[in-house]
This record gives structure tokens, C-alpha cells and sequence, in this order.
């Protein structure tokens, strides 16, 4: 059941980010977020009350807050990451995020062994090769390199979180409703100071109604992968649910080269895939 549910978490996380990457090309970031995660919070709070996870109320619920407001820091800067590209390098970087819930498991007294040791020193090195022969001269490429492993910290520490915010089924669901309604509050908050600024909350032809769908499915499928993570991580080791679930750049790797047709220099190819190696043995060691 672990393996299962982990995998299903890379399939969302790595389809989810892919749209999201796609939808903020046209559409600002903050409004991307503000709008798929209302859309979650409508589905979320029907299936509370229809399974009546009321009853889960409890102090554990504070989880789901901080995950909430940690979450659309983290989704907005992969978003913006993503839009500046290329999704085959920004998105196998998002995954050294595992690195947080293992840190957490040091914390409460796990020691690294060799493994986890040399999975540091693979991800550094697939951080640096990541940006390329652009890395030094490229301000795009360095804005999309620093958004990237600011969004990635922010999801492992989602992770850590919301495995800690419930311990059944019907309380996972009241603990994902918390998180997203204060994702709506903190994203809209920050949307509305960015309109403030004089920052366009939506694109030049007006709301997006043609991608409702894909911003529906892009709400659904990020909370839908908290969901089956945080059932692999109670059924199972975490170390093997966060491996499964860390290869999810995979995902959006794949779906950017077929859909997008896009092509990575070599370097930012070894890079990005020592940075995969390096998360795996980070998470495995």
C-alpha cells in the first residue's frame, strides 16, 4: 500500500506541477494558485461534511495551518520557476525538498548513514550543474535556480507537516481542508497587496475561463497528492514513501519533453539527474 499510494503522489505532484507551470505562462502565479486552491477548498469542504470529518477536530489541526501558510509561498515560487524553465531542470531540483522530512527524522535522533552522507554531495553537485554554462551569466537562470530551492524547502516542509496533522482517513480530509482554506487566505491576502502594487492580478484579456479546467485538475491533483503521501507515510516507512514520491520530476520532465518538445543542454541534464540520485539517496539512506 505504501509503494502504491507514493507513486500515485509522484503521478499528481508531477502532472500537477507541469499544468501549473503551463497556466502561469499566461496567467499570473498568485492568481493560479488562488483560484485552483478555491477550487480545492469547495471539493474538500463537500467531502468533510459528507464523511463527517468534523469530529477530527483537534489541536494536531495547527499542522495543517503551517503547512497552509508554507504552502503558496512554495507553489508560487515553483510556478514562477517553471514559467521561466526549462521544467526538465526546475522541476528534478523542486524534488531535494525530501530533504526536509529527513532532516526532521535527524532532529528526533536518526543518524545519516554513508548513503545519506553521499546524497548530499550528489544533490550540491546537481544544483550546480543544473543552471549550466547560463548559471553565471543568465539573471533568469539564477532567479530560476534560488525560486526553485526556496519552493523546494517549502514542500518538504508541507510534507513533514501535513504527516503530522491527522491519523485517520476522515481526519486527513479535515487536515487538507485547513491547509487549503489557509492557502486561499494567505494566497489572496498576497494577491491583493500585489494588486496593490499595480501588479495585474489577471492576464491582458481578462479571467481565464477556457483554463478552468486545468486549474480545477491542478488544485485537485496537488491536494489529492498530500492525500495519498500522507496514507503511504502512515502505512509504511517514510523513507520509501518519500523515495516513491520524490519522482515525481519524472513526471513533469516527461510530460515537458512530449507535450513541449523541449531540449536540455547536456549539463543541465546530468545535473538535474544528479539531483534525482541525490534526493533518492538522500531519502534511502
Amino acid at each position: 500500500m505504501t509503494a502504491l499510494f507514493a507513486l500515485a503522489t509522484s503521478l499528481l505532484w508531477g502532472l500537477a506541477d507541469f499544468g501549473g507551470g503551463l497556466l502561469t505562462r499566461r496567467t499570473p502565479a498568485l492568481t493560479v494558485v488562488v483560484v485552483s486552491q478555491s477550487i480545492a477548498v469547495v471539493v474538500l469542504g463537500a467531502v468533510v461534511v459528507a464523511t463527517g470529518g468534523w469530529s477530527e477536530a483537534g489541536p494536531q489541526l495547527w499542522f495543517a495551518v503551517a503547512a497552509g501558510l508554507v504552502g503558496p509561498v512554495a507553489m508560487l515560487a515553483f510556478y514562477k520557476a517553471l514559467a521561466l524553465g526549462p521544467m526538465g531542470v526546475v522541476s528534478p531540483l523542486g524534488s531535494l525538498g525530501v530533504a526536509v522530512p529527513v532532516g526532521v527524522g535527524l532532529v528526533l535522533g536518526e543518524r545519516p548513514g554513508m548513503l545519506q552522507f553521499a546524497g548530499i554531495l550528489v544533490a550540491v553537485a546537481g544544483v550546480c550543474l543544473a543552471g549550466g554554462p547560463q548559471f553565471r551569466g543568465a539573471p533568469v537562470q539564477r532567479q530560476a535556480i534560488a525560486l526553485t530551492l526556496l519552493a523546494a524547502f517549502g514542500f518538504g516542509a508541507v510534507m513533514a507537516l501535513i504527516a503530522e496533522a491527522s491519523a485517520t482517513l476522515t481526519g486527513l480530509f479535515l487536515a487538507l481542508f485547513v491547509q487549503r482554506v489557509t492557502n486561499v487566505a494567505a494566497g489572496g491576502l498576497a494577491l491583493y497587496a500585489s494588486v496593490r502594487r499595480g501588479a495585474p492580478a489577471l492576464p491582458a484579456d481578462g479571467f481565464p475561463w477556457r483554463s478552468l479546467p486545468a486549474l480545477a485538475f491542478v488544485g485537485l491533483a496537488d491536494v489529492a497528492a498530500n492525500g495519498t503521501y500522507s496514507i503511504a507515510a502512515q502505512h509504511g516507512p517514510v523513507t520509501v514513501a518519500a523515495v516513491l514520491a520524490s519522482l515525481y520530476p519524472v513526471v513533469t520532465a516527461v510530460a515537458a519533453r512530449g507535450v513541449l518538445r523541449e531540449r536540455l543542454r547536456a549539463v543541465q541534464a546530468a545535473g538535474a539527474g544528479l539531483a534525482l540520485v541525490g534526493t533518492v539517496l538522500l531519502a534511502s539512506g
